[in-house]
């Protein structure tokens, strides 16, 4: 019984061997599996058609094949934390910094050196940022012929298809029935003699025909009319009167130009000599401009919510209110500058009094006064002709009788602050009259 233990142990003993031995095997079998394919999914093995050479079993020793085998590993490993480097530079390109960190740790945990072992065979950037930039031209070029796509569109159709069509049936009259010199008379409405040319490119984002509405050329000839008068009959160096009116230097008419001074001034001393007061002084000037040449001008200490809205029409009943022209001079500099010239607006003169005709009077002296004021155009920020540089301001006071002048000139000093634009949506709200 004994010995037949002992049998069966030893017999137990060797099957175990033999199990782990072929355990041992298949772990070593399975090893060399993963590493010759990982071998072969590495960048430029499958594509250059190099095979490794097939191994022998009985040629080389268990040794030989864990080295073949750490060595393909190690391949593997530089190969796919290049490939995380590249895609935390690109991320970091694209602006994707916490992707980026992500790519970079992942790729450093790989081969801690990799930053120093990576040719940039290909762009860093990789396809991302070139192919944008590549869209990002071509949506430029497809915007910039977007009026002859357009246009060619609709001459490709049929004559009996309209400018535009209603994207419903609809019972009631369609402004598609109307013909084409209604139309344009409708844009010329929306463009109104206050130039409100944002309202005209809001049209044309209705549809195709209105955006070649739109885009019609004496529209935008008669706006450049308006604004520079005889000056830009000629279109040199633009190519259309649309990018004239977007590039030139000019004054905005949709707004007001406001500025806010503030100073301090010494006051008087008081009766017991203790102490002498100071204030601190502080008011805007309003600088309103019209496109047929006319110009507003009010020094007011009260905010612009309170004197903003009587800027909207000339007509206004604000008595300290300077009006006068103004007109746009482009030097030599290549400066653009504006100058105006502005008067308080004319008292009526007071009726006599019946009592007071048997009086004798000094009739008082007759002077009008004018104020010329020179300004400098400037862009600033993302806004364009937003802003105004005092250059020159004076006082010139007539006497009708003997038709002398008298000129005060001001100097230009830290209480001529600039005048930054600001829209006010108000003044294009209506239209008063067609272009």
């Amino acid at each position: 019984m004994a010995e037949g233990e002992e049998d069966c142990h030893s017999d137990l003993v060797r099957t175990d061997d033999n199990e782990r031995a072929g355990e041992a095997n298949l772990q070593a079998e399975l090893q060399m599996f993963r590493a010759q394919w990982m071998f072969e999914l590495a960048p430029g093995v499958s594509s250059s058609g190099l095979e490794p050479p097939p191994c022998k079993a009985s040629s080389k020793g268990p040794g030989v094949k864990s080295a073949d085998a750490r060595r393909t590993q190690e391949i593997a490993k530089e190969e796919k934390a290049k490939e995380l480097f590249l895609k935390a530079v690109e991320e970091e390109q694209n602006g994707a910094l916490y992707e980026a960190i992500k790519f970079y740790r992942l790729a450093m945990q790989l081969v801690p050196d990799i930053e120093f072992k990576i040719t940039y065979t290909r762009s860093p950037d990789g396809d991302g940022v070139g192919n944008r930039c590549v869209e990002d031209n071509k949506e430029e070029d497809k915007m910039a012929d977007l009026l002859s796509d357009f246009q060619q569109q609709l001459a490709l159709q049929e004559s009996s298809v309209k400018l535009c069509q209603p994207e419903v049936d609809v019972s009631q009259t369609h402004i598609s029935v109307l013909p084409m010199e209604v139309l344009m008379y409708i844009f010329r409405w929306v463009v109104s003699s206050d130039l409100d040319l944002r309202s005209l490119e809001q049209l044309s984002l209705v549809c195709r025909g209105f955006y070649i509405c739109a885009r019609d050329p004496e529209i935008w000839h008669q706006v450049c009319l308006k604004i520079w008068g005889r000056s830009c009959n000629k279109l040199v160096p633009y190519t259309s009167w649309r990018e004239m009116f977007l590039e030139r230097p000019r004054v905005r008419f949709d707004g007001v130009y406001i500025s806010k001074t503030k100073y301090i001034r010494q006051g008087e001393q008081s009766l017991d000599g203790f102490y002498r007061a100071w204030h601190q002084v502080e008011y805007y000037r309003y600088l309103r401009f019209f496109p047929d040449g006319q110009v507003m001008m009010l020094t007011t200490p009260e905010d612009p919510q309170s004197i903003v809205p009587r800027l909207r029409t000339k007509n206004t009943r604000t008595d300290a209110i300077l009006l006068g022209h103004f007109r746009l001079s482009q030097e030599t500099d290549n400066q653009t500058k504006v100058f105006a010239v502005i008067m308080k607006k004319k008292e009526e003169k007071p009726i006599d009094c019946p009592k007071c005709r048997y009086f004798r009077r000094v009739p008082a002296q007759e002077t009008d006064y004018s104020f010329h004021v020179g300004l400098q155009l400037y862009s600033s920020g993302r806004q364009r002709f937003n802003k105004l540089v005092w250059i020159h301001h004076s006082c010139h006071l007539t006497c009708k009788s003997t038709g002398e002048t008298a000129v005060t000139t001001f100097d230009i000093d830290k209480v001529y602050t600039p005048l930054f634009f600001a829209r006010v949506k108000s003044f294009t709200a209506f239209s008063e009259k067609p272009l």
